[in-house]
């Protein structure tokens, strides 16, 4: 029977908080900002089809440097995470994970019967790619391959090279493996920065997702996509998405056009407020007793409680704290690192708030 295993993340959709310093996202748009009420209106709600607005897919494959035919329109990014690890896993096969990870990366194909070995990445080497640990961990039987850049929570860009390094060894030693890179936060930067190209078309092996969630501020539409250069895999992701969901909302396919039509703007004002609020946190955590690695892209990034000034039981306590002040952030564990390991988001957050947000944070941590 397919089981997944519970998730404390869900409390940032289930149990709001005044403060969250937990939550990934960039400001969100309003409905009001993408068409007017008549357009609204004559939008019919009939079904989609099963590969995704032909408009929408044109200017997806536009930013990701494949064709149209290449896309799949899905509900978010992570029906197309599960949807690709039910096309390429069964039970008892093996899929490679880099943590620490989005959490249903590793749920989802443990979820489905496979078996997840992660390599860990560590703070502090800067969460890069440890290609030789990598390459050790993989075999035969590995099946999917799945890592993120700019990875979640850490915001860590992986570079073309360590990629294609990535590509060599799992070509050598799990040659049946497509290797998964969720670009969710791609196009999220910070100030006048230009977003990295995708790594779409890189290799037939690779298999890309993003959405609109993160770095566009819509993850109220509920639109992602996958994109692959493999017409067979393409085919068996599309029928799955069929017989799991038959098509996207054409109403959030309608707006999402909207979304991409004017992505410039939308992208830019957020890497603008992004970039502010970034330079005000590493600012900040100059006078505080934690440790951070700095991101290349997306509204996150990890900060570190340090031994010699919190212990375990001081970890626990100060989690206590910040809670009471009404505020959050998200705790290791949700990805798969120690506890004294936080993802904190810069985005969600008017910068009034924000700040707010970040003396609550810093009441807590004295507290120490």
């Amino acid at each position: 029977m397919t089981s997944f295993a519970p998730n404390a993340m869900t409390m940032l959709i289930d149990r709001p908080v005044r403060y969250d310093l937990a939550e990934s996202t960039c400001p969100s748009l309003r409905p009001s900002e993408l068409a007017d009420p008549a357009e609204l209106a004559d939008v019919l709600l009939g079904y989609g089809t099963s590969r995704g607005d032909a408009e929408l897919r044109a200017l997806i494959a536009a930013r990701s440097g494949v064709a149209a035919d290449q896309v799949l329109v899905t509900v978010g990014a992570v029906a197309a995470m599960f949807l690709l690890a039910q096309a390429t896993c069964g039970t008892g096969d093996r899929v490679l994970l880099a943590t620490p990870c989005f959490p249903p990366a590793r749920s989802v194909p443990e979820g489905l019967g496979a078996v997840v070995d992660e390599v860990p990445l560590s703070f502090d080497e800067g969460y890069r790619l440890p290609v030789a640990e990598v390459a050790a961990a993989l075999t035969p039987r590995t099946r999917l391959v799945s890592v993120a850049s700019p990875q979640n929570p850490s915001g860590v860009r992986f570079t073309e090279a360590e990629l294609r390094a990535l590509l060599d060894v799992v070509a050598v030693r799990a040659p049946e493996a497509v290797v998964f890179v969720d670009e969710t936060y791609r196009e999220s930067t910070y100030g006048d920065a230009l977003a990295p190209s995708s790594v779409a078309a890189m290799s037939p092996r690779v298999v890309t997702c993003a959405s609109l969630s993160k770095a566009y501020g819509a993850p109220g539409l509920r639109l992602g996509w996958l994109t692959t250069t493999d017409a067979e895999l393409y085919e068996r992701v599309r029928e799955a998405k069929f017989v799991s969901a038959i098509a996207c909302s054409t109403l959030d396919e309608f707006l999402g056009a909207r979304v991409l039509r004017r992505a410039e703007e939308v992208l830019g004002a957020r890497a603008r407020l992004l970039r502010q609020a970034l330079d005000e946190l590493l600012e900040w955590t100059r006078d505080q007793p934690v440790e951070i690695v700095r991101p290349d892209g997306g509204a996150i990034c990890c900060l570190r409680l340090p031994q010699d000034r919190f212990p375990d039981a001081a970890v626990t306590e100060f989690y206590a704290r910040l809670d009471k002040l009404d505020a959050r952030v998200g705790r290791g564990s949700w990805f798969g690192e120690h506890d004294r390991v936080f993802r904190l988001g810069f985005g969600h957050l008017p910068l009034d708030d924000f700040r707010v947000g970040l003396d609550r944070l810093a009441d807590a941590l004295g507290a120490a």
